[in-house]
């Protein structure tokens, strides 16, 4: 295993942060790390990384006991911190090789990080400069320099605008192709677009662990649509795979399909066919989205 965590518990003075928390991750494996804000994730991050120490339990990266062989871990953890801390003074490349210079890596290594993440064009500018999507980049090649086997990545998507979240996320999928990557999110579309399996965190404990590509196998299809006239419930039944239609206001309605196949097609032609236009369309993921409902109520 590429990590095991091993019945992890955590107290911060009174407050129990983690609770008996138990989890290993494959080699190969980007995992989602998913739960509200105060969950317990960037604790675990923290434990699995060695920054802070945990009250009970074990982890291993890599074969490596955190708390007799720390060293030996963090060489094989590249770690990008949620807040991204970087020196907004130093140039680009200054920064890389500094950081390189504490890993003894050769300069060529951190030409060729800086074209892997795409850093190239903003090489020679200073780092508060840049965009908040290329400071992302400038953290993740900085815990990708020394090659790890391993990456902790602490909500490296918050507060991009959509076109630097498909460039981060194509990224993060791009690295996950060689790496085990525990990516921690409290958004779950980031974990439907990057992971191949969610870990649901929620008050300090593990409540959900669950592949995707399983939990996608029976998964419902919902489209929330907005036409530009009311139209009665028995009309929309004609749908094709349809299981359930639901009024929520108006000409606006949440659709169920029983089928993975995208129906939004068939709605168009259901509008077209009843002589509507369709003013506004949405497809959700029921399963992750249920899932994480039911498990973490409001």
């Amino acid at each position: 295993m590429s990590i095991e965590v091993k019945n992890i518990t955590k107290f911060y003075k009174d407050q129990k942060a983690l609770n008996n928390v138990s989890f290993s991750i494959k080699k190969g494996e980007i995992v989602g790390f998913l739960g509200p804000n105060g969950a317990g994730k960037s604790t675990m991050m923290k434990i699995i990384t060695g920054f802070i120490t945990p009250s009970e339990g074990d982890v291993l990266v890599c074969d490596y006991n955190i708390k007799t062989n720390k060293l030996n871990v963090q060489k094989h953890i590249g770690y990008f911190p949620e807040h991204n801390p970087l020196y907004l003074e130093m140039y680009v490349k200054e920064y890389l090789l500094f950081n390189a210079s504490i890993y003894k890596i050769p300069k060529i290594e951190v030409e060729k990080i800086i074209k892997k993440v795409g850093l190239t064009s903003e090489a020679d500018k200073k780092i508060k400069q840049l965009s908040k999507g290329y400071r992302q980049r400038v953290g993740l090649a900085a815990a990708l320099l020394h090659n790890p086997d391993v990456l902790i990545l602490d909500e490296p998507t918050t507060g991009l605008d959509p076109n630097q979240l498909i460039e981060i996320r194509s990224l993060i999928k791009e690295i996950g192709k060689n790496k085990t990557v525990l990516f921690s999110t409290h958004i779950m579309q980031e974990v439907d677009a990057i992971c191949n399996r969610v870990i649901l965190i929620n008050k300090g404990q593990i409540i959900a662990d669950e592949n995707l590509v399983e939990l996608k196998k029976n998964q419902e299809q919902i489209i929330e649509v907005e036409f530009d006239f009311r139209i009665e419930k028995q009309f929309i039944k004609t749908i094709p795979n349809l299981k359930s239609a639901d009024n929520i206001h108006d000409t606006s309605w949440i659709l169920t399909f029983n089928t993975t196949k995208d129906m939004r097609p068939a709605v168009f032609d259901f509008a077209h066919d009843n002589g509507l236009k369709t003013l506004k369309i949405n497809t959700k993921n029921k399963n992750l989205e249920s899932l994480f409902q039911e498990l973490i109520p409001n």
